[in-house]
């Protein structure tokens, strides 16, 4: 688990960062239980700005309550990953689309450099390494955009898809769509500035990149995964 002890000020909101993105990493799985004095004693701090912590993400979607004392990262189901895809396309094509404008060959560069290496992961069948590398090009693309507002809520929608991932990417360790040929479709989009084509190629990755995951989800009972 990546969550590490915290620095003394501004516990609650630290503590909602680190909760926050060891979600995005995939460290909890779907149905996974969080007891929170657990958390706090990882992050060497109080109940209180842990509890305050998950209180946020569970308005937010990212963490149920189900009892006093826990509180637990959604189960896998169809139902939840097809909302999750539909706000996707639609959230991430608009970042895709309004930040084209902003794109320099320079910024382009850098995707590629990161594209090259989440693509030696992927061949290498270093799962972990390819998911990280997939985020930040994914996130690359997105802050051309400048909006704060709209780069929250993604990164909300991916709190949701790290669990999703994890359990996915371990029982289809060698079974899944690299994303590499949409990846280069948006760069190339992007070399233009022409949004409504990065934007199509960004969806279409995102649409590719589910096909798996909805045959996975459709095909096994819509239960927690622990």
């Amino acid at each position: 688990m990546s969550i590490k002890p915290l620095a003394t000020d501004n516990l609650s909101t630290r503590a909602y960062t680190s909760i926050r993105a060891a979600l995005i990493d995939g460290d909890f799985a779907p149905g996974e239980r969080l007891v929170i004095y657990d958390i706090a004693e990882r992050l060497g701090t109080s109940v209180t700005p842990v509890r305050e912590a998950c209180l946020r993400l569970v308005s937010e979607q990212g963490l149920e309550i189900r009892s006093g004392r826990f509180l637990t990262v959604p189960d896998l189901d169809l139902g939840r990953y097809l909302e999750i895809r539909k706000i996707r396309i639609a959230l991430e094509g608009l970042a895709t689309r309004e930040g084209a404008i902003n794109a320099t060959p320079q910024y382009v560069e850098r995707l590629a450099d990161c594209h090259a290496r989440f693509v030696k992961a992927s061949r290498a069948h270093d799962n972990f390494n390819s998911i990280r590398l997939n985020r930040e090009f994914h996130f690359g693309v997105y802050q051309l955009c400048n909006m704060k507002m709209l780069l929250g809520q993604i990164e909300n929608l991916w709190v949701s898809m790290g669990p999703i991932l994890k359990v996915y990417y371990r029982e289809h360790a060698d079974d899944h769509y690299l994303g590499a040929e949409e990846h280069v479709n948006v760069m190339a989009a992007l070399e233009r500035r022409d949004g409504a084509a990065a934007s199509e190629a960004l969806v279409g990755d995102i649409e590719r990149g589910g096909e798996g995951i909805l045959a996975y989800l459709g095909a096994r009972p819509l239960a927690a995964v622990s």
